[in-house]
């Protein structure tokens, strides 16, 4: 026994130094005195829709500044995070529907950054059925002023789907999770990927929109969503070009119910009226807000929340991703309330663009963090402790990717234990893409994802559909609180969150980090 006194202490694994005191505040905090409804309805219903470089997006921004101020956050700010190249715009009106062979409306939603029909336009329907480059020219010389109908891109006939509309993960699904898949992304069972016919058909699809613009096509109808639901997307415009031709989504249902009059000789007439407004190329910005540190030594060292606070022009975007930003805002509100005295400082950003490409987060790693041309840190990088990124929808918390970094899963691991209860203990190793997060895991910083029920995500993100409804308010109480003990332990650590070995790997390769 006097033998194993005299073993140094720095042999036996540190174990977490976990404050259950603390997350029972926490807890208490968040529920009996949450927040979440008033953050939720001032984020969707309240601000509206937030594309990147709209009028919208300004307004949510202003919104979530505000808020912050009114919690008590300090060093709160609207901070530019780069250019946006695609400009500014917004739509003021849409409507579309079949007058001929009888009358319908339909639901529909602009596709960003396209242009305006130039008041209501009637006429008939042209289905515009190309396969083949070939295909184009029976067409010229006919589409002036026309209304045209896309061929729908799938030849798959819709199925009726027997499983539910909404669902949580299953302790099994969550089970899989935790396996190691090799560090490469698996492709789902079915047919192989065929790139060049991929390749072909942006082609295709390219001098189509070209000989449309050639022609002076009036508006192009495409398909796009399911459940009379339109999606929402954006066409390829950049500031300063030439107003692009109006185009519209209409839901399968409303497109097929179309195409196949069409198809059997029926003719078919629409009326449709566009009108959108560009304005002058706006900057992408963070809003950013904070609870400052109080360790002599490790106050200027930051645990970063975020989430991204961009989202499209259908609905108000709620589930992707007014749910993370009203998650993360929540989570330092209850630190505040608490009068937490953080030994790191605990810093919220709400990134802009990040549905165009990670604009925000990408931009704040490349002022502060990682200067991505030279390769070299910047003077914060050393300074950096852990991101938590909330942007799987509004289902519970259910666990964390780990994004490979192993070294990470003991502090998971104690860390989650006090919310096991609420199903939150899934520690997956594997990467997880698309979101903020791999801003800063590229960069050699530790940045994390959470698993979260997908309720409905698949069916509701980038549609019309995305709207305060989406919200599982119980839910993002949940992760709130959990987000919150997360931010508080990671601050309150000897030590910062561990990285990952640096590997001499491509930049590009999914298993290393963008530094050399």
């Amino acid at each position: 026994m006097m033998l194993l006194l005299l073993i140094p202490l720095w042999l036996y694994p540190q174990t977490e130094n976990v404050d259950l005191e603390m997350i029972y505040k926490i807890k208490q905090e968040g529920n009996q005195n949450s927040k979440m409804e008033d953050l939720a309805f001032g984020l969707t219903d309240f601000a509206g829709q937030r594309l990147t470089g709209s009028s919208g997006g300004d307004r949510g921004n202003q919104w979530a500044k505000k808020k912050m101020e009114e919690f008590g956050f300090q060093n709160v700010r609207i901070e530019e995070a780069g250019d946006f190249n695609r400009g500014g715009w917004d739509n003021l009106k849409t409507y579309a529907a079949m007058t001929a062979p009888y009358y319908v409306n339909f639901a529909c939603n602009p596709v960003a950054w396209t242009g305006s029909t130039g008041g209501l336009i009637k006429g008939e329907v042209i289905l515009l059925d190309v396969r083949t480059e070939n295909d184009l020219e029976k067409y010229r010389g006919k589409l002036n002023g026309k209304i045209i109908l896309m061929p729908s891109s799938s030849t798959t006939p819709y199925e009726i789907s027997y499983e539910p509309l909404a669902s949580r993960y299953t302790d099994e699904q969550l089970k899989q999770m935790e396996m190691e898949s090799g560090g490469m992304r698996q492709r789902r069972p079915g047919q192989p990927f065929d790139l060049a016919a991929m390749m072909a058909q942006r082609q295709l699809r390219t001098k189509l929109t070209e000989m449309l613009k050639t022609e002076g096509a009036a508006v192009i109808i495409n398909n796009s969503g399911t459940y009379n639901i339109p999606r929402s997307n954006g066409g390829g415009y950049n500031a300063g070009e030439k107003e692009p031709i109006a185009e519209l989504n209409l839901p399968m249902e409303a497109h097929g119910r179309m195409e196949r009059l069409i198809r059997n000789k029926v003719p078919v007439e629409m009326e449709v009226e566009i009108l959108n407004k560009f304005f002058p190329s706006p900057k992408i910005y963070n809003v950013i807000g904070e609870i400052p540190g109080t360790d002599k030594l490790l106050k200027n060292e930051v645990v970063l929340l975020g989430a991204h606070i961009d989202s499209w022009h259908g609905g108000t975007g709620a589930a992707d991703n007014a749910s993370g930003c009203i998650v993360m805002m929540e989570a330092l509100r209850i630190l505040k309330s608490l009068n937490v005295a953080p030994r790191r400082t605990i810093r919220v950003a709400l990134w802009g663009g990040e549905e165009q490409g990670l604009n925000g987060s990408r931009g704040y790693v490349e002022k502060y963090l990682y200067d991505s041309k030279a390769k070299a840190k910047k003077p914060d990088f050393d300074k950096f402790c852990v991101y938590f990124n909330m942007d799987n929808g509004s289902g519970r918390y259910r666990g964390v990717y780990l994004q490979q970094n192993e070294m990470a899963r003991p502090i998971f691991a104690e860390l989650l234990k006090p919310f096991e209860s609420l199903g939150c203990k899934t520690i997956a190793i594997r990467n997880t893409g698309g979101t903020d997060h791999q801003s800063f895991d590229r960069a050699g910083l530790p940045g994390f994802q959470f698993i979260q029920d997908p309720i409905e995500y698949g069916r509701t993100y980038h549609t019309v559909m995305d709207t305060y409804e989406r919200l599982v308010l119980a839910d993002l109480r949940t992760n709130a609180i959990i987000t919150a003990s997360l931010a508080y332990h990671a601050a309150m650590r000897n030590d910062k969150f561990p990285r990952k070995p640096v590997m001499n790997f491509p930049e590009r390769s999914p298993f290393g980090p963008m530094m050399p």
